[in-house]
């Protein structure tokens, strides 16, 4: 139904499914590779123009909206039945907590002081944190010194981007802690996910419309207490919102789950690597934001951790792929 990406709701892999028979795409799968990493990797750009006209919990709100419009369109044209189980919806709003309300407000608020690239780069740390808390969560994941070793050089890469021997200078701490959480909450959802959601019986987009739409019942609960009406509805940051949820939260998932049927999700879920090469150019491109070498040079040994944390894991003695989260936005 991510990080890491998002840029990122349920990993399909997650919740294995009956798959219904492969039909011929209209759109060659490479296309449709480009689109999601074009549209995670712009949706921190996105991010910051929302938050330049409305509050962090309302951006998240319209995203949420926008976003649950479209996977409800979707349902509607599959003819796709809502989950029937109450164990089922309880588990849907722990999971819609920290997969969509948790780190989208997080990111949102994180803009509000941190430039967009480095946003995008915070969410690239998901994989590490996945890899982290699998061992820890998940017994039948076993470390292998290929995926410590990633996990080592992800946290340098981390040290890398904040400039930590520079005493962190310059860095909105606060800012760069949100950034880092939601990208935390994302294997954390996942992990819950995987442990709870697994042969519910409803396929993954009922899943997945379902947890937005409770996504969206609690920001609406949370909007009216942080926030005060809009006095006004300025047009760049509302496309902005609108096109976040509509394409960041709702056609992405659409894209996403159409990727890992036809290609499989070790394939699909490279994406992540490309979603902070594309936050940082457009943050840099079009906001004019700033870059220090360390940025990108920390990114890429991010990237490189991650990578490695994505490698094969040994499962009950035997080696097989891993399959953690996709990278969500």
């Amino acid at each position: 139904m991510s990080a890491p990406a998002a840029p990122r709701t349920v990993p399909v892999s997650a919740i294995p499914t009956s798959a219904p028979p492969m039909r011929r795409r209209a759109l060659d799968w490479r296309v449709r590779f480009t689109a999601l990493s074009l549209i995670w990797g712009f949706s921190f750009l996105l991010i910051k123009v929302g938050t330049d006209g409305y509050a962090p919990f309302q951006v998240t709100f319209g995203r949420l909206l926008a976003g649950t419009a479209v996977l409800a369109v979707a349902m509607a044209v599959r003819r796709e039945r809502l989950p029937r189980s109450g164990r089922t919806w309880g588990h849907l709003f722990v999971a819609a907590f920290f997969l969509n309300a948790l780190p989208f407000s997080l990111f949102a608020y994180a803009e509000l002081t941190i430039p967009s690239t480095l946003a995008g780069i915070c969410n690239a740390t998901s994989p590490l944190w996945g890899m982290a808390l699998s061992l820890i969560a998940l017994s039948e994941d076993r470390p292998t010194r290929r995926r410590v070793a990633g996990l080592g050089v992800g946290f340098i890469g981390v040290l890398t981007v904040l400039g930590a021997w520079q005493g962190f200078s310059g860095l909105d701490v606060t800012g760069t802690a949100m950034a880092l959480l939601a990208s935390l909450s994302y294997p954390v959802g996942w992990i819950y996910v995987r442990r709870t959601l697994a042969g519910t019986g409803s396929s993954t987009l009922a899943l997945t419309g379902s947890q937005l739409f409770l996504g969206t019942m609690q920001l609406a609960l949370v909007v009216p207490l942080f926030t005060s009406v809009p006095g006004r509805f300025p047009l760049l940051p509302t496309l902005a919102v609108v096109a976040l949820g509509a394409l960041g939260t709702g056609l992405a998932v659409l894209l996403q789950y159409g990727l890992v049927q036809e290609v499989g999700p070790t394939t699909a879920q490279m994406v992540t690597y490309f979603i902070p090469v594309i936050a940082t150019a457009a943050g840099v491109t079009l906001l004019g934001e700033q870059l220090s070498w360390n940025t990108p040079v920390g990114a890429l040994v991010v990237l490189a951790g991650a990578a490695l944390t994505q490698g094969r894991v040994r499962r009950a003695g035997r080696r097989t792929p891993s399959r953690g989260p996709l990278s969500r936005n």
